[in-house]
């Protein structure tokens, strides 16, 4: 009796550190992200010469950009690692490097002080930080799938987008609150610093937790031969699920920026909407889709993962017209076409970890989701808010761009009917 209470209560407790280990790593990671979004100006002023204000935004905002092409490498480095030495590893390494970026940031010097090399230490830190979360997702999608009970891998995996968003959240109001508390002068003589040393404080706290986790019995049970086999021709064998990751992810993480990254920042702009309640319609609509989250997970455990896809990506293709007629000019619009789109949004970004990770078999698992999905999210994820932008105000044709992200929603939608179903899948084999 006392045994089995015990072994009951260490399965507790080992649930809870995955999750929480797996969770605050990855939440870290989208806070990094969401913060230099939140305080690109302030970087601007700070890290680039103040001659030419304009130029400094464009290159701080260009240096963002730099953090989405280096996520394909970070893809195949950190997944070579989760294949070779072990998802536990991978994870733990991914944080601290991001940990490492935000930290350089931190600290950086001025442009004032140093020159050119506050930007080029900038550009530094963006690279570290586009390798780490590069690595991020691919490594702890397949750590959570894997150590996930089959039955409840659909529900497991809501764990990274539900993170994800909590951490964007959390630096978006404390962009909001270091606003509201300090003076102009404060903020951009030392406050605009503060985020930046506060997720190098978390990213070392989720490495202490990461580095106490176990590793998983599908990469422990493989032989030394498997994990050492080349990775190359594995790829090359599984270049199928590699194409289906991409024709899967494009859809999603298009239309995904539009809603759930872009929106309050179009609609302040070009819809002249007021910044502040523009940011808690953002705000709204983001707890909406984590509560939509474990919803579409449940139900892909129980009716299988390519309903609930086809699910998320037609929903979100007929929808996109009418919640983009119906914003117009106040935030309740904001907040009710965000919400709307970022529920069908949900039913793909709930699965995806699970669906990925089931697509591969364990000596690839890591690096083939990483390479495809960094590819795709660099190309069109990377591109979606400049391509907005440029056929919206430059070109004058709004409208060409979403017809664009509904044809993606589309492609992936007949992705769906290429992929077996893998509902309840055993990942040991």
């Amino acid at each position: 009796m006392s045994i089995a209470v015990t072994k009951q209560q260490t399965g507790r407790v080992s649930t809870t550190k995955t999750i929480v280990g797996t969770g605050i790593g990855n939440a870290v990671e989208w806070y990094d992200w969401a913060i230099y979004a939140t305080f690109t100006p302030f970087i601007a002023s700070q890290l680039f010469s103040k001659a030419d204000p304009a130029s400094a935004v464009l290159s701080t905002l260009a240096i963002f950009a730099v953090g989405f092409v280096a996520r394909p490498f970070g893809g195949f480095v950190f997944g070579w690692i989760g294949d070779r030495m072990g998802r536990k590893t991978s994870m733990t390494l991914a944080v601290g490097l991001a940990s490492l970026g935000s930290l350089m940031i931190g600290i950086a010097p001025t442009f004032a002080s140093v020159g050119a090399w506050a930007s080029l230490m900038l550009l530094v830190a963006r690279l570290i930080q586009g390798l780490a979360h590069g690595g991020e997702l691919p490594s702890s999608q397949t750590y959570l799938s894997e150590m996930a009970p089959k039955e409840h891998r659909g529900f497991w995996s809501t764990l990274i987008y539900t993170s994800g968003t909590v951490g964007i959240l959390f630096g978006i109001l404390l962009g909001a609150v270091l606003n509201m508390s300090l003076t102009a002068e404060a903020m951009n003589a030392w406050g605009w610093r503060i985020p930046f040393l506060l997720g190098a404080a978390m990213g070392l706290y989720a490495l202490f937790m990461r580095a106490r986790l176990h590793e998983t019995e599908a990469f422990e049970g493989e032989s030394i031969t498997e994990k050492r086999a080349p990775i190359w021709p594995q790829i090359v064998r599984h270049r199928k699920q590699a194409l289906q990751v991409i024709g899967l992810t494009v859809g999603l993480t298009v239309i995904y920026y539009i809603w759930g990254v872009v929106a309050p920042s179009y609609a302040t702009t070009a819809l002249k909407i007021d910044r502040g309640e523009a940011l808690w319609a953002g705000v709204i609509a983001n707890i909406v889709f984590i509560a939509a989250l474990p919803f579409w997970g449940k139900l892909s455990d129980r009716i299988g993962r390519k309903k609930v896809l086809l699910s998320g990506a037609v929903g979100g293709a007929v929808m996109h017209f009418p919640m983009t007629w119906l914003l117009k000019d106040s935030a309740w619009q904001l907040a009710v076409s965000m919400s709307v789109m970022l529920v069908f949004i949900a039913a793909s970004a709930a699965i995806v970890p699970a669906v990925y990770a089931e697509l591969f078999p364990t000596s690839i698992r890591t690096v083939g989701v990483g390479v495809p999905y960094s590819i795709c999210v660099a190309v069109f994820g990377g591109t979606a808010p400049y391509l907005q932008q440029w056929l919206g105000t430059t070109m004058g044709m709004p409208q060409l761009f979403n017809i664009y992200a509904v044809v993606l929603l589309v492609v992936s939608a007949a992705f769906v009917f290429t992929i077996p179903e893998t509902k309840g899948k055993d990942l040991t084999h």
